[in-house]
């Protein structure tokens, strides 16, 4: 057999191994984070706010979650969030959202959320996450947050909003 013929086997038997090899197991706990674009859509309370009609909100929310298992883990997100009216803009709040996450399967996530508003509300909000493409590094998300706060000498307030973005 020809040196020719011992190296052509020796790079078939290399690259079948190197193919044969599966990959290692993810280990917990594990961090993972994600940023993102939030659109409240519509503020339900005595009077009621639309989005995009006299004014704009849009936030950046940017979480860590640390999963303690591959079911449930704890999450913590900051928003600050942007108004623009009137022809000007100006960050109007930053929301700390400290929370559990609890993977549902087929993509779903959902994350119950503590809120804490720097404008001085506070509340929960339940979140309902997909995941609509996996990448080998990264995913692509959409979310269904349902903010509900009080305080601040405001009545009670409830929201529908749409995240969109990508974890890591």
């Amino acid at each position: 057999m020809s040196l020719r013929n011992y190296l052509l086997a020796a790079f078939i038997c290399l690259n079948t191994l190197a193919h044969a090899q599966t990959p290692a197991p993810v280990t917990y706990p594990r961090v993972t984070g994600y940023v993102g674009l939030l659109h409240p859509i519509i503020t339900f309370s005595k009077q009621n706010t639309v989005n995009f009609k006299d004014s704009y909100v849009v936030g950046f929310p940017l979480g860590i979650n640390l999963w303690k298992t591959p079911k449930v883990g704890f999450s913590l997100e900051i928003v600050p969030q942007i108004l623009a009216e009137k022809g000007t803009s100006r960050m109007s709040n930053l929301l700390i959202h400290p929370g559990v996450v609890v993977a549902l399967g087929k993509g779903y996530t959902f994350a119950g959320r503590a809120a804490f508003e720097t404008s001085g509300r506070y509340g929960v909000t339940p979140v309902l996450n997909k995941v609509v493409k996996k990448n080998k590094h990264s995913n692509y998300y959409i979310a269904v947050p349902l903010p509900l706060r009080v305080g601040n000498s405001r009545p009670l307030s409830f929201t529908i909003g749409f995240q969109f973005g990508l974890s890591f």
